[in-house]
């Protein structure tokens, strides 16, 4: 099906020519402005979030000064921003920032996918958006450069009540009945417990490429994802997985809900590594480009871009912005929208556990079903 987003990408590339140079028109009357793919859009099937862990606004003010480049990010029609404390304090850590932006609701630092007064039990808990949209028979992913049990993943995929809890992490992942969970390899997955999953186990990019759509598949990959050129052959970087998961989940009438995550601007951050965060952002700029393009041919495809929090409290000083801390910080962080009006408008700041909530009212979900409370008897 990805081919045929392709067509229409040429064909949209066509009809704009034809109308630079007069084809088709009658004399000199003056026309109409021809539809832009912005206008097209109709009623939202498809869901792609994007998260740039640790993504502050002045990460991308340093990107763009230091790289020297345009963010396609900053281009899209609707922007605001998000909070992003936790419940247990006004600083959050991935987790509970995964929590609040996969399941509407915030937890303590340290837990994914819980509630913070009953972190243990596996009998009650907040539905996320992936599950949520699986219901509705949707095709879902789950894509990071981080591990794959990692926080971030760990929140729209898990139910745990701790991050560290790889173990656990990942046997829930395999008991979820996602389509595609790719990232680094964690040490704890392994090719049996995929394949008694129903998952095929792959390792490589060529692995990855040759998946067909609809398939079930969990990538547990060995090096750096998030290289802007990938230099390592059998490794995909973050806009070849984000391109072949959408070829892979643009397979049903009644769409898809991928979640794609940058985790090393964060990474990098905490280092205070200026250009390898710069590379990264910049990496994970041209994976939402890419799925911009997506969206803009498909006409029924929502983009939504945030991060769970800030890192490095990176501030302008002397003309050059510097980090000033090597962990997270309170800072509100950015929210980009295409494809609807739904989530923010312009300048609105929301709390962090209200984005999935009106995701999932885009989408048509009512009031009553999410969030929801799963509970297991």
């Amino acid at each position: 099906m990805f081919s045929e987003v392709w067509a229409k990408i040429i064909a949209s590339i066509l009809s704009f020519f034809m109308l630079i140079f007069g084809f088709g028109n009658q004399g000199n009357q003056e026309q109409d402005p021809p539809q832009t793919p912005e206008q097209e859009i109709s009623e939202i099937k498809n869901v792609i979030y994007l998260i740039g862990d640790g993504m502050g606004f002045n990460h991308l003010e340093k990107t763009k000064k230091e790289r020297n480049i345009t963010l396609t990010m900053e281009t899209f029609e609707f922007k605001g921003s998000s909070m992003t404390r936790s419940m247990d304090s006004k600083v959050t850590d991935s987790a509970a920032g995964a929590t609040a932006l996969a399941c509407g609701v915030r937890t303590d630092n340290g837990a994914v996918g819980v509630y913070s007064t009953d972190k243990d039990s596996k009998e009650s808990y907040p539905k996320n958006l992936t599950e949520l949209c699986m219901e509705k028979g949707m095709l879902t992913g789950v894509i990071t450069t981080d591990q794959t049990s990692g926080a971030t993943p760990a929140g729209f995929s898990a139910h745990s009540s701790s991050r560290s809890n790889t173990e656990d992490i990942t046997n829930d992942q395999f008991a979820s009945g996602i389509n595609l969970i790719w990232g680094r390899a964690n040490g704890v997955a392994t090719s049996s417990m995929a394949q008694s999953s129903g998952y095929e186990y792959i390792t490589t990019y060529d692995q990855m490429m040759a998946l067909d759509e609809g398939s079930y598949s969990f990538g547990q990959f060995t090096n750096s994802l998030w290289k802007l050129n990938q230099s390592d052959s059998k490794n995909p970087n973050l806009q070849q997985m984000a391109v072949k998961a959408v070829d892979i989940l643009d397979d049903t009438e009644e769409g898809f809900f991928l979640m794609i995550e940058g985790a090393h601007i964060d990474k990098h951050s905490h280092n205070n590594y200026s250009e390898s965060m710069t590379e990264a952002l910049a990496e994970f700029d041209k994976t939402i480009e890419a799925m911009l393009e997506y969206a803009k041919a498909d006409g029924e495809t929502m983009v939504i871009i945030t991060a769970d929090h800030e890192t490095g409290g990176i501030t302008l000083e002397n003309d050059a912005y510097v980090y000033t801390s090597s962990g997270h910080t309170a800072a509100d962080v950015p929210v980009f929208v295409y494809g609807t009006d739904e989530i923010i408008k312009e300048e609105e700041v929301l709390n962090n556990y209200e984005i999935p909530i009106r995701i999932a009212y885009a989408l048509g979900f009512e009031e009553s079903e999410f969030p929801f409370e799963v509970k297991v008897n």
